[in-house]
């Protein structure tokens, strides 16, 4: 076969998972490229809060938690269950540890810090952690990255220099109600003056995750192509030998001697997939991923008989879709005091600040059980909450752009009894509900879902409450935005094994051919055990399938 260009590896995805294969094939000496089909790189990870959940990793030491591989791997049977083989379980808990070393060691660009405190997402079980396991990248000044900087995936709202980590962000949430608070807003004040006067292009979360992989991938030398989408394998005796691509308008032939990565994410942009796979209704205008997340992996590795895995499940975010469309992924939200979640009847179902990929699970639970009404819920805050905390985005005391009134996103009463009816809940269901969580309010108990009782659940309530979960709605107006059963992704993909080998119906590997993140079969099986257990194995495994094209 003629080839237009020879590569030792291929890497096919530039999120976090393919940054992290292809930073160590470069490493490791071999002759690299990474390929995006976007016309920026960043994948969902720049998207992301940035976490990464790696048990007893070396910033986990640093931050004083104590942990070993033991408790870990009792958390992931209690988790992930037998989903996923206790083989896989036990090479992410060990190989993710020497994932974060090595990055550590190639660059001092790769540095992060522990997210104290950010709970596990079920402490009560055993071997869950209620200081938790997260740790986060450190602020990044995106100017580091020279030319590269404008061909790196924007956050989905600009932030304008007002920058903030995930623990930066617990804290200001309270600037109304605590001095840590009011501390913390100096810190982010500071910043934004060094960002308006110095020009400093400070990034948090996932921006500043993407911007240290990419400048240590540059530092090493590394090639990147944009704008070049996947479109077939080529093979010869029944081993991947390279893909054939798209590039400058015209398909080109790249030879892979080693191995092809692929890191290329799930399908959540493609309706035909989440109708064929996902339960319904679906809809992709529900996701937070980018657009190039559209299985482009699936139908050439199903040719080649590659087994799937976990193709009905998601990466729930519970989201409201703003007038343009767009969603806004509900995180710390579902925490806040004074709110309550509820069906179409007026009636909680669930307790609010349950896990995000729980939640949405329960939507469609719920959905199953009523009779299938449409799937959406309703989220119910009154005028305190507004006040005091932030919410969809917006700070303490900022009233909904005048668009989300206009188009029906946000309706609004001065009291229960009129924003019942408006959502034409029946009569009298609302109140009674709103009077019952005013109730648990009061005595701090919550009986019917024991919101606030869980580390998880207090990260982001309020601590200066009772309960930091519960406050009374008494406050008008009142304020309702429906809910909808997002993702960040989609779970499902091809089956590999612990070299990160893409595997066929049979169990055996398809020769030549490796993946990572979330194009494969979640690592995490049905689960979600914490704060950056998407990121960490797809960075985990990226990192074992570029080591095993070295040895091969």
């Amino acid at each position: 076969m003629e080839w237009d260009y020879e590569y030792d590896v291929i890497v096919v995805g530039s999120g976090a998972s393919g940054f992290s294969a292809a930073i160590t094939g470069k490493k490791e000496g071999l002759k690299t490229v990474l390929i995006e089909k976007e016309k920026v790189f960043g994948g969902a990870s720049a998207l992301s809060g940035g976490g990464v959940w790696i048990p007893n990793n070396r910033y986990l030491v640093e931050g004083g938690v104590r942990d070993s591989f033991q408790e870990a791997k009792t958390y992931l049977d209690a988790t992930v269950g037998d989903k996923t083989s206790d083989e896989m379980k036990e090479t992410y808990l060990k190989k993710g540890i020497d994932m974060m070393d090595y990055l550590h060691d190639t660059s001092e660009h790769m540095r992060f810090t522990y997210a104290k405190d950010y709970s596990d997402y079920y402490p009560h079980l055993e071997g869950g952690k209620g200081e938790g396991r997260s740790i986060e990248p450190t602020v990044f000044n995106l100017n580091k990255l020279g030319g590269w900087r404008g061909q790196m995936k924007k956050p989905a709202m600009d932030t304008k220099g007002f920058v903030m980590t995930g623990q930066d962000f617990r804290h200001i949430n309270m600037i109304t109600r605590t001095w840590k608070g009011k501390k913390r807003s100096l810190t982010l004040g500071w910043r934004l003056v060094k960002h308006l006067v110095l020009k400093a292009n400070y990034s948090a979360l996932g921006q500043a995750l993407i911007g240290r992989l990419a400048l240590t991938y540059k530092e090493l030398g590394g090639e990147l192509w944009l704008d070049s989408p996947f479109i077939d394998f080529t093979i010869e005796d029944d081993s991947i030998t390279g893909i054939k691509i798209m590039k400058d308008g015209k398909e080109t032939r790249v030879k892979a001697s080693k191995g092809v990565i692929f890191a290329s994410g799930g399908f959540s942009q493609k309706q035909s997939f989440r109708e064929k796979y996902l339960p319904a209704p679906t809809d992709k205008t529900w996701t937070s991923s980018p657009q190039g997340q559209t299985g482009d992996l699936l139908d050439p590795a199903q040719m080649l008989g590659a087994k799937l895995g976990f193709m009905d499940k998601v990466w729930g975010a519970p989201s409201i879709i703003d007038h343009t469309g767009k969603p806004f992924f509900l995180v710390a939200d579902r925490a806040i005091p004074s709110m309550i979640i509820t069906d179409q009847d007026g009636n909680r179902y669930i307790n609010e600040p349950t896990p995000y990929h729980e939640f949405v699970d329960t939507m469609y639970a719920h959905h199953e059980k009523t009779g299938g009404k449409a799937i959406h819920s309703w989220i119910i805050l009154d005028h305190k909450a507004k006040k005091r905390h932030l919410f969809a985005g917006l700070f303490p005391g900022q009233d909904f752009p005048k668009e989300y009134y206009e188009h029906g996103v946000v309706l609004k009463s001065e009291t229960i009894a009129g924003l019942e009816e408006q959502l034409a809940i029946p009569k009298g269901n609302l109140v009674k509900t709103v009077e019952r969580f005013n109730g648990f309010a009061e005595t701090g108990k919550d009986l019917d879902f024991h919101r606030g009782e869980t580390k998880h659940d207090q990260y982001y309530g309020d601590p200066t409450l009772k309960n930091p979960n519960l406050d009374a709605l008494n406050k008008g107006p009142y304020y309702a935005l429906k809910i909808y059963p997002g993702d960040i992704g989609t779970k499902g993909g091809v089956v590999i094994d612990t070299h990160a080998r893409v595997l066929k119906e049979d169990g055996t590997p398809i020769e030549g051919l490796y993946a990572c993140g979330n194009c494969s079969a979640a690592v995490m099986g049905e689960s979600y055990p914490g704060p950056g257990a998407t990121i960490g194995p797809g960075m985990t495994f990226g990192h074992i399938a570029a080591l095993h094209c070295k040895e091969n």
